[in-house]
This record gives structure tokens, C-alpha cells and sequence, in this order.
């Protein structure tokens, strides 16, 4: 009877035991089922919000329009009252909060208040006094709720290494959000944020190379993306605008430092959004004076940014005021013969002229005339100079007769000034050497005449000539020699040559004009300058002696004197 007892027990028992392990099998398989839906409905969210956000990202570097991606598709992967990002930017801070479930406005202030002290406290930086731009979306703020923040969760926003914002989801209710749930997002974010930073340093890479390349325009180049942030400066457009020790330059830097001369910004906004190029007038900078060109910057599917280039027109005015300021010379040269020869013809049309006014006539027209034969004869060498047709016939010639032949030819005209005119040579200068006659009497004249016009009465010019050794010491070359002129340049390193000065005992030339003096059309200042003279002889004389593969200089010192001289390699 036990037995049966303890059997029926034994029966009811296993019974109860089978029954309890089908009830706890199906418990476990619907928990399983149900995390492994979540966990699949997790993993299908994630592949779908990364697909979404790897379009962007392929080809953007906007973090707002990723955190936008993941915002608008949150709802079918989390709940919430709203979701909210905050981000940093160099001129305000952008706030943004998308509304789902009705709220109070302290809710929202709180959700500010909470990323605020959050990001300051990762950054420890304090934004009390930073610009917020306050964006609400979705519903509108239920003026009557009294919900307060029940649970939230930030996820922090890391573009290389640096924080620049917050994503925050936040709900009425305690507790809500599950440890899951919160890696997920914070798994998309980090993924996102890692294929900008990457794709960042590519952006970098390129940008240092594009810097390398534009550092060395001569123009000014700016380059900017659509969000108006500036990706390259070169340095001369650093100078153009007075920032060249400025880092980080941002547009209002740059539309700041132009203040009322051009309206930079607008102009790159117009651009951008109606794909136009600008062209300014020409404006007047500390550093010169520029046009801006202000350009869209497009691919085959929108626009990327902008470059503004400041074309630097300071040359050009320069060259234009020289132009003008040539003309003028020329007109005034050309005039004053032209006059002379005039009033001349005049004269000697009147039958009271005696004989003897009348070959005083015909003198001052012979010399008004040989006057304007040079002044053309210098015209027309510059412009073959100019045109790369300025041929020279070389031969052997020695250089004392050339050098005695131009001061029998201007002995007269020293003379006139009542100044002295004389030559002096080494005694191992050799009888034979090849150049141009014809040209290194013209650049003779040109320095002979020069000395004349700015020497006092009662003054000396030396034509002098030595022969110079390669490695020797000119000064003491010119001692042995008995030479005496101001050259002082070093000239050790300089082939064997012929060296050949014009020396004078005039008021010398001040040092900061002496570097103008072989430039085309520049005559330096002087108190002789009222003497004439296009400038033309000194620059013809350099391009001569240039193409003997000589030097050509001059060394002065104020209220003594100046010496020009050229060297011909032997």
C-alpha cells in the first residue's frame, strides 16, 4: 500500500517536473526569440542608419548633416520625448531639439542646460557667453505639461581626438533606456565620427598639398567650403589683406580687416548660392592696390565652396604711372629741340639776319637736331633690345684707341662746360680684344656725356682702363696702376676682363637712387636733374654690356663723386 502511494506520488511528481521544464523551455525560448529580435532589430538599424549616413560621409565633412541622419531615423529603432544635438562652432553654438511626445519649455531648458555643462565639462571650457542658435522641430512646446526629464543619455561627438558636440536623447519617464540601446547609438556615432575624421585626414593631406601650391602665387588666393569655412590662405593674400601673423584665419577675420572696401562675405555667400564669379573695382590696401574675384567652386554635383583671388594690381598702376610719366618726358625732350629749331628757321627767314647770327643759327639747329637723332637712335635700341634683335658684330680692337677716340669726340663739349676731360691706363692692357667697337663707343658716349652734364664747372672726368686677373685684389690693382676712382665692389671671383670707368668730381648720386639707375625710364633724383635726360643711356649701356657677357656698376659718394664702369671678358 506504501508503495502504491509513493508511486502515484513519484508519477505526479515527474509529471509536474516535465510540465514546469516545458513552461520554463517555452519562457526561455521566448526570452531568447525576443532578444534575438532585438538584437537583430539592432543590427538591422545600425546597417541601415550606416548605409544612410555612408553616402554623406563619402563625400562630406558637415557633421551636422550626419547627426541629422541619425536624429530623423531614431523612431525606428529607440523611444523618445525628444532627441536633441548640440553642436560647436567657432562663432556660436548650434542647438537643436526634435520634439516627439508634448513637453514643457523647462524640459527643453533643462535638455540645453544638461549639454551645456556636459560639454564645458568634458572641454573645461566655460560657453555662458557663447551665441546659441535655438532650434525646436516636430511638436510644438505644450504650454500646460509639468513633465521633467525622467531619464536621458548623451553621446559625445569626437571629430579627430576633439569634442565638437553632443547627441542627447531624453524621455519623461525613469529608467527608460537600456544598456543596449544606448551602445548601439553610441556605436553609430563613433563609426560616423571615424569615417570623418578619416576622411578629414585625407581632406588635410590634399589641403597641405593645395597650400604648397599656392603659397608661391604671386596673387592672393582664399579658398573656402559651402559653410563658408576657409581651407586656404597663401601668403600673399595674408599680406593683401594685413593678417600675416594671424592662424586660424575664418571669413569675418578676413571681411573684418576689408571693412567698407568690399563686402568679402556677401560676396562669397551670393556666389555660392547663385553660382556667380564677382569681379570687384579696383580697391587700395596697405599692401597695393587689387581687384577680387570671387568664384563658385563646383564638382559634377554641387557646389564645393568658393576661392576669392586678389589679383595684384600695384605693378600695373606702377607701370602705367612710369608710361605716363615717359610720355611726358619724351614730349618734354622732343619739344625743347623742336622749339629751338623753329625759332631758329624763323630767324634766319628775316632778311635782317647778319651773316655771322645766321651760321649761329644754323648751329643751334644742327645741334637741336642731333639731339632729337638720339633720342630716336635710343628709342629705336631699346626697342630692339626689347625685340631680342639687338645684334653685336665683335672683332678684335683695342680698347685705348676707342677710349681716345671718345674723349677727342667730346673734347669740345667739355670744354664748353668748363670741365676737364683725360684718360689713364694700366700698362698691360692688351692691344687685341674681341668685342664691339661700335656698341662700347656707344656706351662710352652715353657715360661720358652723363659725366659732363652732372659735373661743376672747374671739374675732372677720368676715362680709365686696367686689365684685371682673375683672384687679384682690384684695389690693388688699381694702385699699381696709379688709378684712382670709387669702385669698391669685390671682383676677385671675376674672369680675366678689361675694366673701363668713367670717373667724375661731381655731386655723387645718394645711395637709395643708385639701384634705379639701369632701369628703363628712370632718371635719378638729383640736384642736376633739371638738366634733361630719358633715363634710356644707362639701360642701353647695361643690355651692351650684358650681351659681352660683362658687368656693369657704379659706385659714388656724395659731394666727391661717381664712377661708372663695365667689364669685357678677355
Amino acid at each position: 500500500m506504501i508503495l502504491e502511494i509513493l508511486f502515484i506520488v513519484a508519477i505526479i511528481v515527474f509529471t509536474i517536473l516535465i510540465i514546469a521544464s516545458i513552461f520554463i523551455y517555452k519562457k526561455l525560448k521566448n526570452n531568447l526569440d525576443n532578444n534575438r529580435e532585438d538584437e537583430n532589430k539592432s543590427k538591422m538599424y545600425e546597417i541601415e542608419i550606416l548605409n544612410k549616413l555612408s553616402d554623406k560621409i563619402d563625400y562630406s565633412l558637415n557633421i551636422q548633416d550626419t547627426v541629422e541622419t541619425i536624429t530623423s531615423s531614431l523612431t525606428e529603432f529607440i523611444d523618445y520625448s525628444t532627441v536633441s544635438y548640440m553642436l560647436l562652432f567657432p562663432e556660436k553654438i548650434i542647438f537643436k531639439t526634435n520634439i516627439k511626445k508634448p513637453i514643457s519649455r523647462r524640459f527643453v531648458d533643462d535638455v540645453k542646460r544638461k549639454m551645456s555643462d556636459s560639454i564645458s565639462l568634458i572641454l573645461n571650457e566655460n560657453f555662458d557667453n557663447t551665441k546659441v542658435e535655438e532650434i525646436l522641430v516636430g511638436l510644438d512646446i505644450n504650454q500646460d505639461s509639468n513633465e521633467l526629464i525622467g531619464s536621458f543619455f548623451n553621446i559625445p561627438l569626437v571629430i579627430s581626438d576633439k569634442v565638437i558636440g553632443l547627441l542627447t536623447i531624453a524621455d519623461t519617464r525613469q529608467s527608460f533606456y537600456r544598456e543596449e540601446e544606448m551602445t548601439t547609438l553610441y556605436k553609430i556615432a563613433q563609426q560616423s565620427t571615424q569615417a570623418i575624421t578619416r576622411l578629414q585626414g585625407v581632406v588635410e593631406s590634399e589641403k597641405s598639398k593645395l597650400n604648397a601650391m599656392v603659397a608661391s602665387m604671386t596673387d592672393g588666393v582664399i579658398m573656402t567650403d559651402k559653410d563658408y569655412r576657409v581651407l586656404v590662405v597663401n601668403p600673399a593674400a595674408r599680406k593683401a589683406i594685413g593678417l600675416e601673423n594671424e592662424n586660424d584665419l575664418t571669413v569675418s577675420d578676413i571681411a573684418n580687416n576689408l571693412k567698407e572696401k568690399f563686402d568679402l562675405r556677401d560676396k562669397i555667400e551670393e556666389s555660392v548660392r547663385l553660382d556667380k564669379v564677382f569681379l570687384s573695382d579696383e580697391i587700395s590696401l596697405p599692401s597695393g592696390f587689387f581687384k577680387v574675384v570671387v568664384s563658385p567652386v563646383k564638382d559634377s554635383r554641387r557646389t564645393l565652396g568658393c576661392v576669392v583671388v586678389f589679383r595684384d594690381m600695384t605693378r600695373e598702376k606702377e607701370v602705367e604711372r612710369i608710361k605716363e610719366d615717359f610720355t611726358s618726358m619724351i614730349v618734354h625732350e622732343l619739344r625743347s629741340p623742336l622749339d629751338s629749331i623753329k625759332k631758329m628757321s624763323e630767324m634766319m627767314r628775316a632778311s635782317e639776319v647778319k651773316k655771322a647770327k645766321r651760321e649761329e643759327c644754323f648751329q643751334m639747329i644742327y645741334s637741336s637736331s642731333s639731339d632729337m637723332l638720339e633720342l630716336i637712335n635710343n628709342l629705336l635700341d631699346i626697342a630692339k633690345i626689347e625685340a631680342g634683335k639687338f645684334e653685336l658684330l665683335k672683332q678684335k680692337s683695342d680698347i685705348k684707341k676707342t677710349i681716345e677716340s671718345r674723349i677727342l669726340f667730346f673734347d669740345i663739349a667739355a670744354k664748353d662746360a668748363k670741365v676737364k676731360i683725360s684718360s689713364c691706363f694700366s700698362k698691360d692692357i692688351p692691344n687685341d680684344v674681341e668685342f664691339d667697337p661700335h656698341t662700347i663707343s656707344q656706351v662710352l658716349n652715353n657715360l661720358i656725356s652723363n659725366a659732363i652734364k652732372f659735373t661743376k664747372e672747374g671739374g675732372n672726368i677720368t676715362v680709365q682702363a686696367l686689365f684685371h686677373k682673375k683672384g687679384e685684389s682690384l684695389e690693388k690693382e688699381s694702385k699699381d696702376s696709379g688709378i684712382n676712382w670709387f669702385v669698391k665692389k669685390d671682383m676677385t671671383s671675376i674672369p680675366d676682363s678689361l675694366l673701363v670707368a668713367v670717373t667724375d668730381s661731381g655731386i655723387g648720386i645718394p645711395k637709395d637712387q643708385i639701384d634705379k639707375l639701369f632701369n628703363k625710364f628712370i632718371q635719378a633724383k638729383s640736384t642736376f636733374v633739371e638738366k634733361g635726360g630719358t633715363g634710356l643711356g644707362l639701360a642701353i649701356t647695361k643690355s651692351i654690356i650684358d650681351s659681352h657677357n660683362g658687368l656693369v656698376g657704379v659706385d659714388s659718394v656724395e659731394g666727391q663723386g661717381t664712377t661708372f664702369y663695365f667689364t669685357l671678358p678677355v
